[in-house]
């Protein structure tokens, strides 16, 4: 069972964003950037081109809108989105807001703490739609 499994059975909490009856999304806990959000399809599957047309197509779909939502609440240039899915084996795309090509390179990491992440997974969630 991965660890976003856990998340999404309620074993380990998490910043929700937004959910649906297959996906969720919650803001990642060590962020390239502020708001630096994960989406997650609920049933776990190891690589993303291992999921069905379908699934994937459903997947892009919620993924889309978390990051119109993303970039009403968060300052950025664009939301960059990612996949790659080496650290954990459960299918998830990042999305970054992004002001830098450095804000998409996973090495530099910023610090928030939990109210800013409270505030800023209500901000992003209340323009989910």
């Amino acid at each position: 069972m991965s660890i976003f499994t856990k998340i999404i059975e309620g074993e380990i909490p998490c910043y929700k964003v937004a959910e649906d009856q297959h996906h969720i999304a919650f803001l990642d806990i060590n962020p390239n950037a502020k708001g630096h959000t994960l989406v997650v399809p609920k049933k776990e599957v190891n690589k993303v081109f291992d999921l069905e047309k379908e699934a994937y197509h459903n997947l892009m779909d919620f993924s889309y809108r978390v990051a119109k939502a993303l970039e009403k609440a968060v300052a950025c240039k664009r939301v960059g989105l990612s996949v790659i899915g080496l650290e954990v084996p459960h299918v998830h795309v990042h999305l970054i807001p992004l002001n830098n090509m450095k804000d998409i390179q996973f090495t530099d990491k910023v610090a928030l703490t939990k109210d800013e992440f409270i505030a800023l997974a209500a901000r992003i969630s209340s323009e989910f739609k």
